[in-house]
């Protein structure tokens, strides 16, 4: 028999400060945030914009602060101490993995390995089992959530603190401005005027277990109910070095994974869509979503996460299971941040004047991640309290 796999708590810092009250507050809030300028005298490009977790050391281990903040928030509301007795795993994705102490100064400090977000994290909470990291690009923290599963499934782990954590990177800001992909307005996914993403900071974490464990831990009478991890869909492109493949069959592909097929997606009541603001992405995934979704494409709202916080990079997905999680909790899809012009190319359901109430047999939110290489991961948070008495009447 497969493990049910549950989320018990919740842990994020966004560049609307730290916890999921702040997250939440600023996702009803629907209001617009003009991109900061890093205070680094050697960010020598043309758009030096990226929305900064409000924290002025920029020389400190950032990504590590902001992943152990978010994970600390999330143990606590999983009312879960780290024990050497309870089989324990850290799986944390990003982009550039801890790059402050590289680029300090002009990087002639000598070099330490990046991707050690998952033995930091670890460290610093006490955590002897398997420590991860994962370095898919953009869609990171969504194979992060993907791993932990398989390992609660597999019985490696009972526990398994997964997400994604970026921090500011004078390299991949230079990068990106060198591509010529950084919108120099603001993050504006699926505007008919999107000329690019803007990059942020943040860190998202979740405590994953398996239903059987938190059981045991009377889970859901001391905290906020568990949320089923129902599904989860990988797939590669295997095509462009950044660019999505144009047809997109394999995003299609991982979104009916995690969705669990066709009839799986008629109980999708909310997409979290990747939705950079890019412009070959927010074009391909809203077909994508169309092929996934079919006539029901204009019924389900989208919550454009990017919109409010900018691109976190390999956080994102992790941020945006958070997120679901919180539209799951509270019952509604909060009105998204108002469009000037919606692109006609992107044909899908944006809410922007009031919230959306998530339907009793619609509580399953899908959440998309895409990053470079192709790489694209989808997963569903589902209402397990409903999900269960569904199942109980549907035998």
């Amino acid at each position: 028999m497969t493990e049910e796999v549950v989320v018990t708590g919740l842990g994020a810092v966004t560049c609307h400060g730290g916890g999921t009250a702040a997250l939440w507050r600023a996702m009803t809030a629907a209001g617009t945030r003009l991109p900061d300028r890093p205070a680094d005298p050697l960010a020598e490009m043309d758009l030096p914009l990226m929305n900064l977790v409000p924290d002025p050391d920029l020389t400190a281990a950032r990504a590590t602060r902001f992943a152990v903040r978010a994970a600390r928030e999330a143990l606590s509301e999983a009312r879960l101490a780290v024990s050497p007795h309870t089989r324990t795993a850290v799986v944390v994705g990003s982009c550039m993995g801890e790059p402050g102490t590289n680029e300090r100064g002009r990087g002639d400090g000598g070099w330490t390995p990046p991707f050690r977000l998952a033995a930091a994290l670890a460290e610093e909470l006490g955590v002897i089992g398997a420590a991860h990291d994962v370095a898919t690009a953009c869609s990171a923290g969504g194979y992060a959530l993907g791993m932990a599963v398989d390992m609660v499934r597999a019985g490696e782990a009972d526990v398994v603190l997964a997400g994604g954590s970026d921090a500011y990177s004078r390299v991949a800001l230079g990068c990106f401005n060198r591509l010529g992909a950084v919108d120099p307005v603001r993050c504006r996914p699926f505007e008919k005027a999107r000329a690019g993403t803007v990059f942020a900071e943040g860190a998202g974490m979740l405590v994953v277990e398996s239903l059987s464990h938190a059981r045991k831990r009377a889970v859901g009478r001391r905290t906020p109910r568990p949320l089923r991890l129902s599904g989860v869909g990988w797939s590669c492109d295997a095509g462009h070095p950044t660019a999505p493949h144009a047809d997109g069959e394999q995003i299609v592909r991982a979104m009916r994974e995690a969705v669990g097929g066709e009839a799986g997606a008629h109980g999708i009541g909310c997409v979290i869509p990747h939705g950079t603001g890019t412009r070959l992405n927010d074009e391909v995934e809203s077909r994508a979503l169309h092929h996934l979704l079919g006539r029901r494409v204009r019924e389900v709202p989208l919550y454009s996460l990017k919109a409010l916080l900018g691109h976190t990079g390999g956080a994102s997905a992790a941020l945006g299971a958070v997120a679901g999680a919180l539209v799951l909790r509270h019952g509604r899809v909060p009105r998204n941040i108002r469009l000037e012009r919606q692109d006609p190319e992107c044909a899908v359901w944006l809410p922007q004047d009031q919230p959306v109430r998530l339907p009793e047999d619609r509580r399953r939110v899908l959440v998309n991640a895409y990053g470079f290489g192709g790489s694209n991961s989808s997963l569903v948070l589902e209402d397990l309290e409903r999900a269960t008495r569904k199942e109980g009447a549907a035998a």
